[in-house]
């Protein structure tokens, strides 16, 4: 177990278990509380590098920083020796760190300061060293002064300039440039060297110039040395031989080159030759290492960059032209400055522990390592048993408190060398939990997670994890526990919920935190968006619906190919998708929902695609060109997404219509070029118009024009008539030819005519117009017609002969013999005679007869003398007059119809129609004035058609799909009220109402009764609170007019709901009965009609009635589509009336409804729509059983009774009595009082004189008692005004044989008589 922790603490696990990963160096936590705890010995953080060039012009800044606890000192050596920074005014080291800072504002060289820096960092646990720091200043020496000679050489010779830069540190950057500051044209014949010699493989003559000079540019101080300048004569032969080549560099055949491993290798190869040659390199064994070579310098370079042991071998460059080939071999060989195989780490005990330092480097040659403890060579250090060396290694066992100290290792060669510091810490810490306590932790379900437990200690504590504080410790299975102090939960899932405990323990103590983990359901996308392909301008839908975690906050984001979504006027987002209206050609593209919670995400992307019409053809061409035909191409434009299905060729032309396009043929889609049919002597100019599944492209822009050469027509006029507008004239009118038919200039019309069966010769004229008029023509004589046109380049062909007719005048005699027969009580039938034909002077239209009802046979009902016709269409001798009113007067009269008019009249003719059936009652209107009665009122026919002999009145009760018996009950012609029982207060009503005559049943009205209060749809807001008020129920008016009282009357009905409503307390109660849909008519396509079609409705069921004049046994279909468009269609076998129930309906929707015959379909537009009312289920309750209402009506009456006692204590206690009764009872005259207050009684209803009412209404006789009577002796007194004083005193026999005669009531009872 001790080897164990051994080995993890010389691997760094403890510094891991805080950085919850594995890094090489071992440190102690960075929690500050830690680390104020904690010591530890030094640790160079920073340093400069060890070739340190600085720039002259500069203060000079040699860094070195370290931390450790307590904090370290720092001291600096130079030259191996220790640098005393206090001495020197110039040199002063940063507080609390060990940068050295030289500064030169006050004068001094810095050359003097150059050497060999190293910094020491201690406390008491150590010291650490940085590396050796060579410090040099920067130098930019001048050019040394030379005269350079001409240089003269020969025309194809191969040249070298010399540069020879001084030398410089570090060293300068060269180029070659003319004295214009022009660089040197560089190619593979002329180039420069990496020692900075420009090399021409062979001069040429326009080399020839005077300034190539050799730059030098110094890094540090940015200055440029310019040499002095070679002049270069070329001397001309009369021709250049052509040579093989010839290294210029390197010389000879061969060569050696030595590298350090990790540099880059530079090979160069340098040829002459004419012409100039080409150089190759290879690999002598192998291939070049192609991931780590590069070519340079037009080939004559190559370099391998980061150079290693692989690379070392021979390399030969070759360098050939067309005269021969030469190479040259170069060996390299890799050296290697010392480099780590294993650094030494930091190294963290606890007392008693082992432990190990390794410093392992390798190089070419191999390097010697050297072991230094707190910056002396560890053999001089003084002895501790506890520490073993053994070369690379240093072995640490049971260490003590008080053993901690810093290591160096050093691994040198002749290359170079490596210094690292590593420190061996004895700690000992009890456990620590890093992490922060009581940790909230959401994953979501079957995803992996951890839960993070960082500790510290020493010695390394042993981590636990126990959940909801089982006694077993959490591995294995869906647990995986991490030398970190993690647990990984593998695939954590709903059990896996709760409360986990990690405990941290070592010898020291222990230490335990608490981690609580929840499970959350994952965020998925159940319905994503679909691959959409949408017109433009229209309105589309994507979907996103999401199940997520409602514990979760969710935030849902659409993104547009990959980027956000701006959301404007045209989009809503919904929470279960995206609307877009209006779609334009811009919203394609790829659309992508994004659910997001704080634990995870989910997206679903699709691609809408924008059908868009046609972009317009572009660069129309004209080919081919011919008298009659052109060739017309035509590049297409973009289809935008849907294929074009078409060309529309059109054209215009300058002469007849300039401006209007028309179009001239059509085409496939998958053409763009086409032969087009020409008409002569038109100046045409086309265009192109696109056409997809959207619709039609914008038009091309016009072609050029082309005018084809004239001709003379090859057709005449269509269209040709001759018809009179005056009985002296006729009138000769065709369809002129458009520009396509002209053919020609000057286009005209020879219009010829003659009598047709005459001799006659052809009259004719040339026009221009498109008509010509014949006068003195007799009348209504047929003419033969000819029009034919004709240009400037002749006529067209004989046209043919077209028969017209000159005017007609007004017919000259009128039907005689006329004969009518009554067929029923609308319809008569008509006979006449027919009239010469020579008496028409015209075209016979018709024979007309006109009607007009004189009266109707019902007294006092007024008429309309409307005149009204009918014709009867060609020679003929009768026909019938239908649609007249029954029971009426009618008079009539015929005249003869022509083109011109009608002719004279015919004489009037009398007749009467007889009785019919009556219309229907104008309207029916239902009353409930409470739970236990329906009350119906009625009005009479519009029509009655006849003397009327009563009502019947139909009616069944019905509750839902439950009916109820059928009864009939009949009315005498004046009764227009009836009053039914109802047998429930929760059943309906349905009514049918006819009229009727002698000769039968009229059309019928039907009506339901309004809904109960428990199916009445509630207005919002005016339910009453607090208890019920009394609510009447709704009436209901249905009003019915009818056009005409024939057979088939066609019926209009509207439905009119009176609402009442009853305040209480300042709240409104509202009912409302169940509305009648609107009825629309639908004509069958053989001439049979539906038509009242009505709906019944309710909450959840509908009664539909319709009337038709199909024939006896024909089946109907009822199709209704609810406001979701489901659609239900019901079977419906022949019966009288025609109606049937719709069940299972939802309250509060709305319904489109269809009525036709089975044989037949709907039509789009014959419906009605009819909407079912809410369901509202609260019970009616009758407020008069209440007992706050009975409470209410007994407080009022108590308060009415004490109101009265209080007047009439009030009165008797002196109030003025009235004596009128009395007065008249002594006085057998008329005796008025002037007083109005004794008055007490209208004058319309005065009693006779001498008698009086009592209570029950009687009338008695006046009495023949005195005052005397009413008082017990002596004469009554009186006040000045009149009135008695005293009361009176009513004898016994007086009470017993009149009872109240008194005008005065005595007590409360008869006071309130007198007040009513």
């Amino acid at each position: 177990m001790v080897m164990q922790q051994s080995l993890l603490t010389c691997s760094g696990v403890v510094f891991a278990l805080y950085l919850h990963h594995v890094i090489r160096a071992i440190e102690v936590p960075l929690d500050p509380n830690i680390q104020s705890e904690l010591s530890q010995p030094p640790t160079i953080t920073e340093q400069s590098v060890k070739d340190y060039i600085v720039d002259p012009r500069d203060n000079i800044f040699i860094e070195c920083e370290a931390k450790g606890n307590p904090i370290p000192t720092f001291s600096w050596t130079r030259n191996g020796k220790f640098f005393n920074v206090a001495k020197d005014p110039k040199v002063s080291m940063q507080r609390r760190s060990g940068t050295l800072v030289i500064d030169f504002r006050g004068g001094g060289r810095p050359e003097d300061y150059e050497g060999e820096y190293q910094c020491s960092a201690r406390n008491e646990y150590g010291t650490a060293l940085s590396s050796k720091i060579l410090l040099q200043v920067s130098r930019s020496p001048l050019w040394p002064k030379e005269h350079l000679d001409l240089v003269e050489i020969d025309e194809g010779s191969p040249l070298t300039l010399k540069c020879n830069p001084p030398p410089g540190l570090p060293p300068p950057v060269i180029f070659w440039m003319s004295s214009s500051m022009e660089p040197i044209h560089q190619d593979k014949r002329v180039s420069q060297g990496q020692n900075g010699d420009l090399y021409f493989s062979n001069v040429m003559l326009q080399d020839a110039q005077t300034d190539y000079s050799c730059n030098a540019r110094f890094h540090f101080t940015h200055t440029i040395q310019q040499k002095n300048p070679y002049t270069l004569k070329v001397q001309t032969t009369r021709g250049v031989m052509e040579t093989t080549p010839s290294f210029m560099y390197p010389y000879g055949t061969s060569s050696n080159q030595i590298v350090l491993r990790g540099v880059d290798l530079l090979l160069e190869c340098i040829a002459s030759g004419v012409p100039a040659p080409d150089i190759m390199w290879y690999k002598k064994g192998g291939e070049l290492p192609t991931d780590k070579t590069k070519l340079e310098n037009f080939n004559k370079a190559l370099r391998i960059t980061n150079v290693s042991e692989e690379d070392s071998g021979e390399y030969f460059c070759l360098a050939s032209n067309k005269m021969g080939s030469i190479r040259h071999t170069i060996s390299v060989r890799v050296k290697a400055a010392p480099y780590w195989l294993d650094e030494p780490q930091n190294l963290i005990l606890a007392p008693g522990e082992d432990g190990r330092l390794v410093c392992r480097a390798n190089g070419n040659p191999k390097p010697t390592i050297q072991w230094l403890v707190n910056g002396e060579p560890i053999e001089s250090a003084p002895p501790n048993p506890s520490r073993e060396v053994a070369g690379d290694t240093i072995v640490f066992r049971d260490t003590q408190i008080g053993s901690s100290a810093v290591y160096q290792c050093n691994a040198s060669n002749e290359h170079g060398y490596l210094l690292a510091n590593a420190f061996v810490s004895v700690l000992d810490v009890p456990p620590r939990i890093l992490a922060p306590r009581n940790q909230l932790i959401k994953v979501i379900q079957y995803n992996r997670t951890l839960l993070d437990c960082p500790f510290f200690g020493s010695p390394i504590p042993t981590l636990r994890w126990f959940k909801n504080g089982q006694g077993s410790a959490l591995d294995g299975e869906n647990y995986q526990r991490h030398e970190n102090g993690s647990l990984e939960i593998n695939m954590a899932r709903k059990e896996d919920q709760g409360i986990y405990t990690c405990v941290a323990t070592n010898i020291l103590g222990k230490a335990e935190n608490q981690v609580r983990l929840e499970i959350k359901d994952p965020t998925r996308i159940v319905r994503g968006p679909e691959d959409l392909i949408v017109k433009r301008g229209s309105m589309v839908r994507l979907d996103c619906r999401i199940k997520h975690d409602s514990t979760l906050k969710l935030t849902v984001a659409w993104l547009k190919d990959d980027t956000p979504l701006y959301i404007g006027n045209r989009m809503k987002k919904e929470d279960d998708g995206l609307i877009i209206y209006g779609v334009a050609e811009k919203d394609q593209g790829d659309y992508t929902c994004v659910a997001s919670t704080e634990l995870d995400k989910d997206s679903a992307k699709a691609f809408l695609t924008v059908l868009e019409r046609p972009e317009r053809p572009r660069d129309l061409e004209l080919t081919d060109l011919a008298e009659r035909s052109v060739r017309l191409t035509w590049i297409p434009g973009d289809d935008n997404n849907s294929p074009i299905t078409d060309y529309v060729v059109q054209f215009e032309e300058d002469k007849f219509q300039p401006g209007s396009w028309h179009n001239h043929s059509r085409y496939p889609g998958s053409v763009n070029s086409a032969v087009l049919r020409l008409s002569p002597y038109v100046n045409y100019q086309f265009r192109v118009i696109a056409v997809n599944e959207v619709g039609s492209s914008l038009p091309s822009l016009p072609s050029e024009r082309y005018h084809t050469i004239g001709a003379s027509p090859e057709i005449n006029p269509t269209g040709v008539r001759g018809a009179g507008t005056q009985k002296n004239n006729m009138e000769i009118t065709w369809t002129p030819l458009n520009a396509t038919q002209a053919y020609g200039p000057n286009l005209r019309y020879i219009v010829n005519w003659r009598q047709r069966d005459t001799r006659d010769s052809w009259s004719n004229e040339t026009v221009r117009t498109t008509r010509h008029v014949v006068w003195n023509t007799p009348i209504y004589v047929p003419y033969e017609i000819k029009v034919q046109a004709e240009n400037d380049f002749g006529r067209a062909p004989e046209p043919d002969v077209i028969i017209g007719y000159s005017g007609e005048d007004y017919p000259k005699a009128a039907p005689t013999d006329i004969r009518l027969k009554v067929i029923n009580s609308t319809a008569v039938s008509l006979q006449w005679s027919r009239v010469y034909p020579d008496t028409i002077q015209g075209q016979l239209k018709e024979y007309r007869a006109y009607f007009w009802r004189e009266s109707s046979l019902l007294k006092n009902l007024w008429v309309s003398k409307k005149r009204q016709s009918v014709g009867f269409v060609g020679d003929r001798p009768r026909g019938l007059v239908s649609r007249l009113f029954p029971y009426s007067n009618y008079k009539l009269e015929m005249v003869v119809v022509n083109g011109r008019g009608d002719g004279p009249r015919s004489e009037i003719k009398e007749f009467t129609t007889p009785e019919g059936v009556p219309s229907a009652p104008r309207y029916i209107r239902i009353r409930q004035p409470n739970l236990e009665t329906i009350t119906l009122e009625w009005d009479h026919p519009e029509h009655p058609n006849g003397i009327l002999t009563g009502y019947n009145l139909r009616y069944q009760a019905f509750n839902g799909s439950k009916m109820g018996r059928t009864l009939v009950e009949t009315f005498s012609p004046n009764q227009t009220r009836f009053t039914l029982k109802r047998t429930d207060p929760i059943s309906r009503y349905r009514f049918f109402l006819r009229a009727r005559t002698q000769v039968g049943d009229g059309e019928s009205i039907v009506e339901e009764s309004p809904a109960p209060l428990n199916e009445a749809t509630p207005t919002p807001g005016t339910v009453p609170t607090g208890g019920g008020a009394a609510t009447l129920l709704p009436t209901t008016t249905v009003s019915l007019t009818s056009t005409t009282a024939i057979a088939t009357t066609t019926i209009t009905t509207a439905a009119t709901t009176t609402t009442t409503t009853t305040t209480v307390s300042g709240t409104a109660a509202t009912t409302q009965s169940a509305p009648t849909a609107t009825t629309r008519r639908e004509f069958a396509t053989n001439g049979s009609s539906i038509w009242n079609v009505k709906a019944f409705t309710n909450s959840n069921w509908a009664n539909i009635t319709w009337s038709h004049n199909f024939s006896a046994g024909t089946d109907f279909v009822v199709e209704y589509i609810t406001s979701n468009n489901t659609v239900r269609s019901i079977p419906v076998k022949a019966q009288t009336p025609s109606s049937v129930q719709l069940a299972d309906l939802t309250p509060g929707m709305t319904y489109q409804l269809w009525v036709f015959p089975k044989w037949s379909s709907p039509s789009k537009t014959s419906y009605i729509t009819f909407t079912t009312s809410s369901a509202y289920t609260k019970n009616h309750v009758d407020i008069a059983t209440q007992g706050w209402f009975i409470g209410l009506m007994c407080a009022i009456a108590l308060l009415v009774l004490i109101l009265l006692i209080v007047c009439f204590i009030k009165r008797s206690r002196g109030g003025k009595y009235p004596v009128r009764e009395k007065v008249e009872v002594l006085d057998h005259e008329d005796h008025k009082v002037d007083d109005p207050s004794f008055d007490y009684s209208d004058e319309d209803n005065k009693e006779p004189p001498g008698s009086h009412t009592s209570l029950d209404g009687t009338i008695k006789q006046e009495s023949d008692d005195s005052l005397v009577d009413y008082g017990e002796g002596g004469e009554g007194q009186f006040n000045e005004d009149g009135s008695f004083i005293g009361q009176y005193t009513v004898k016994k026999d007086k009470e017993e044989t009149e009872g109240n005669e008194s005008s005065e009531a005595t007590s409360p009872v008869n006071a309130i008589y007198s007040l009513a």
